[in-house]
């Protein structure tokens, strides 16, 4: 394979990575969760970030509640819309990266040195033969 042929063969390769991360994105964009409390005393959408997107309150139920109560109940709501929407976000977006999911990227929980640690594991005698020093 001529040098010309690699480059035309990396061009399309980069082009076609290109559409699978601008569709990932478009995917990703369009995932939303909703969560609705006990009681139907309120009911969180949120979306793919965990950005909150509406807060309704489906029943009168709110009216009767302590503010602490109410508030425990939109914070519990809200979390239970974003473990759905992380879980959706998994489901539809494959992980680039091996060992860590597709919300974990987008939420940056992860920690980069498990990925991609400062020095590669590589053995000492190929890190002596290529004089790479340890940082």
């Amino acid at each position: 394979m001529s040098l010309g042929d690699q480059l035309e063969e990396l061009m399309k390769q980069y082009s076609r990575k290109r559409e699978e991360a601008e569709e990932n994105r478009r995917r990703i964009g369009e995932i939303e969760a909703t969560a609705t409390a006990v009681r139907q005393t309120v009911k969180v959408t949120v979306g793919a970030l965990g950005q909150l997107k509406s807060i309704e309150f489906p029943t009168g139920a709110y009216r009767r509640m302590a503010p602490k109560e109410l508030a425990d109940a939109l914070l519990s709501t809200i979390e239970e819309a974003k473990a759905e929407v992380s879980k959706k976000v998994d489901e539809a977006v494959p992980s680039p990266l091996p060992g860590v999911s597709s919300s974990a990227l987008l939420q940056g929980d992860f920690d980069m040195n498990d990925l991609l640690p400062e020095t590669p594991p590589i053995a000492d005698s190929v890190r002596d033969f290529i004089g790479w020093e340890q940082r």
